[in-house]
C-alpha cells in the first residue's frame, strides 16, 4: 500500500515562463559553454585563441588597405581561405555542447518540462551557429569598417560584404547541423573532437582527387560536382550564383549550376538537423 509524506519542501509560486523562456535559456547557457564563459579558464583558451587567428588577416587586410589603398582579403573568399580554423573551431567546440548532457544522462530532467526534443535540438543548434557565424562576421565586419574609415577610391563593396554576411549564416547553420550531429553519436568530448575534424578532412582531401581524376578522364561536368563534398566550396558555389562573385574554387575551377548547389545545401542542412533530432529522440528514450 503506497503513502504519501508531505516532507516540508516548498511549492514553487513564481511565473511560469514557458517554452519560449526556456528555450532562449538553453541556448545562451550552450553558446556561453562554447566560449568557455562561466567555465575554468582553460576552457577558454582554444575558443578565444581560435577567434584571434580569425582577425588576424582582417587586420592586415586593413594595415594593407591603409598602406597601398588597394583591396585586401575579398568579403566573398574570408571563409574559404579561413576554413582550417573554422573547422577547428567546429571541432573543439562542438563536444562542449552536446557530449557533457549525453555523459551525465540529464537529458530526461530537461525533457520534463516543457521542452521537446525539438526544442532541445533547436536550441543547440541555434547557440553553435550564432558561435560559427561570429567567428566568420566580426572579421568580414571589421575589414568592411576598415575599408570605409580608409577611404579607398570608389565606392565600398556594401553588397559583396552583405552578400558574405548572409552565406556566412548559412555556411554556421550548415556546419552546426553537422557538426553537432557528428559529436552527438559519442559522450566523450575526444571522440567527438576527432569525428568532426576526420569528416572535415575527408571532404577537403577528396575533392582534388575526385575533380582532377573526373577532369582527367574528359568528364567536367562531374567534376564540377566534386566541390559540393567541401561544405565551405558548397556555400562558395552557391555565393558566386547568387551575387556574382568570383569562384574561389582551386584553380579557378567551374562550380556546378547554381540552383543545384543551393538545393543541395538546403537538402545537407535538413540531413543534419534530422540526424540530430534522431539521435536526441533515441537517447531521450532510454
Amino acid at each position: 500500500m503506497s503513502e504519501i509524506y508531505d516532507i516540508g519542501y516548498r511549492h514553487y509560486d513564481g511565473p511560469r515562463l514557458g517554452r519560449a523562456h526556456s528555450f532562449r535559456a538553453l541556448a545562451v547557457h550552450s553558446l556561453r559553454g562554447i566560449f568557455g564563459i562561466g567555465r575554468p579558464a582553460r576552457s577558454k583558451i582554444v575558443p578565444f585563441a581560435l577567434v584571434a587567428i580569425m582577425l588576424m588577416p582582417a587586420v592586415v587586410s586593413i594595415a594593407l588597405m591603409a598602406l597601398i589603398k588597394e583591396r585586401g582579403i575579398a568579403y566573398s573568399a574570408y571563409a574559404v581561405i579561413m576554413q582550417a580554423v573554422v573547422a577547428i573551431f567546429l571541432a573543439s567546440q562542438s563536444p562542449t555542447v552536446v557530449a557533457p548532457d549525453l555523459r551525465h544522462r540529464v537529458l530526461p530532467l530537461y525533457l520534463s518540462r516543457p521542452v521537446s526534443v525539438a526544442d532541445y535540438v533547436a536550441a543547440k543548434v541555434a547557440a553553435m551557429t550564432v558561435a560559427v557565424f561570429a567567428l566568420v562576421a566580426v572579421p568580414l565586419t571589421l575589414m568592411y569598417v576598415g575599408e570605409v574609415v580608409v577611404d579607398l577610391p570608389g565606392d565600398p563593396a556594401t553588397g559583396e560584404y552583405a552578400g558574405s554576411i548572409l552565406m556566412a549564416l548559412a555556411l554556421a547553420l550548415l556546419l552546426a547541423a553537422f557538426g553537432l550531429a557528428l559529436a552527438s553519436f559519442t559522450p566523450r568530448r575526444g571522440l567527438g573532437v576527432a569525428s568532426v575534424m576526420v569528416v572535415y578532412l575527408l571532404s577537403s582531401a577528396s575533392v582534388p582527387m575526385v575533380y582532377g581524376t573526373l577532369y582527367s578522364t574528359g568528364n567536367e561536368a562531374a567534376a564540377s560536382w566534386a566541390w559540393l563534398l567541401n561544405p565551405f566550396w558548397l556555400v562558395d558555389s552557391v555565393q558566386s550564383w547568387l551575387f556574382g562573385t568570383t569562384p574561389h574554387s582551386i584553380e579557378g575551377a567551374a562550380y556546378p549550376s547554381g540552383p543545384a548547389s543551393l538545393a543541395v545545401l538546403v537538402l545537407l542542412i535538413a540531413a543534419g538537423l534530422g540526424a540530430l533530432a534522431l539521435r536526441y529522440r533515441k537517447a531521450a528514450a532510454r
